[in-house]
């Protein structure tokens, strides 16, 4: 039989040292939770360099006009709301295949199921977020946890001023005089602006949000910020969003549960009653139901 020879090793004083305790479980789940995230952030900083070493044609206006005319006949059955409407996952799966890196989704982190969806099909997909100074801290802590959890890019849109700026050169709580003003400061041009970098955008507008998103296509021309629109979860009742989220233990928006269907700027958002419309807590007061992004 051979011999084996273990070493103990030598201790502080001279003697043969104890072999290491085994990390406690709470220990081990915080090195693979900081192991996740540091692989987490080398696929996203891969990406970014793919990205950038690809010069990729912007196809006109005029392209991706016929395209979105295309997914709509493809896509939308016999019309907003029809039994024949294709699912959230087909609608997905047909805007990789057309724009790949070109598809961005916006959040404005009320959840993260529209970007669990699509990052299931376009890993490290760019989620942008329309950062206007204003947030709650609740929402600030659920964009942190998706870029924590999920597969994508978070990339934070901010306007050009910063509310301290604003506040110095328009006066303070521009919000309060003028929200039209203000929302297009700080969320409609800085956004626009970003989606200038691509061909399409998803986004959650969902037809049971207001009357005015009744109607909301699966995919449309987005005339206004001039590039394909896609809203994979159109259909989607708040039941179907809740179910969805737990199901697959996503990320949401702990305002959710605290009267809070609707989630914008802190100044301009208020607790809605049982019985009122999703969108009452938005610009409560005033004769405004949408920040501009989506008329």
């Amino acid at each position: 039989m051979t011999a084996v020879s273990v070493s103990l090793g030598v201790g502080p004083n001279g003697g043969a040292s104890s072999p290491s305790a085994p990390a406690s479980p709470l220990a081990a789940a915080a090195a693979e939770a900081r192991e996740r995230a540091a692989a987490r952030e080398r696929a996203r900083e891969e990406r970014r360099a793919r990205l950038a070493g690809v010069n990729r044609r912007r196809r006109s206006d005029t392209e991706l006009w016929e395209i979105a005319r295309r997914g709509q006949e493809e896509l939308g059955g016999s019309g907003p709301g029809s039994p024949d409407e294709a699912t959230a996952e087909e609608v997905i799966a047909w805007a990789v295949r057309e724009f790949g890196d070109g598809l961005a989704v916006a959040s404005s982190m009320t959840d993260s199921v529209l970007s669990y969806l699509v990052s299931r099909q376009l890993p490290w997909v760019d989620v942008l977020f329309g950062d206007t100074g204003y947030h709650f801290a609740e929402t600030l802590g659920t964009r942190a946890a998706v870029e924590h959890e999920l597969d994508v890019t978070v990339v934070d849109v901010r306007p050009l001023l910063t509310v301290a700026q604003q506040d110095a050169v328009h006066g303070p709580d521009l919000f309060e005089r003028d929200a039209e003003a203000c929302c297009r400061m700080r969320k409609v041009e800085p956004m626009r602006q970003v989606l200038a970098g691509y061909e399409a955008w998803a986004t959650g507008l969902r037809r049971g949000d207001s009357v005015t998103r009744r109607e909301a296509p699966l995919v449309t021309w987005d005339s206004s910020n001039n590039l394909v629109k896609i809203n994979p979860i159109a259909a989607w009742s708040d039941d179907d969003l809740v179910s969805f989220a737990l199901r697959h233990r996503l990320v949401v928006n702990p305002l959710l549960n605290d009267g809070y269907p609707s989630i914008g700027c802190e100044p301009c958002t208020r607790r809605v009653a049982p019985g009122e419309d999703p969108r009452a807590g938005r610009w409560a007061g005033l004769d405004k139901v949408e920040c501009g992004l989506h008329v």
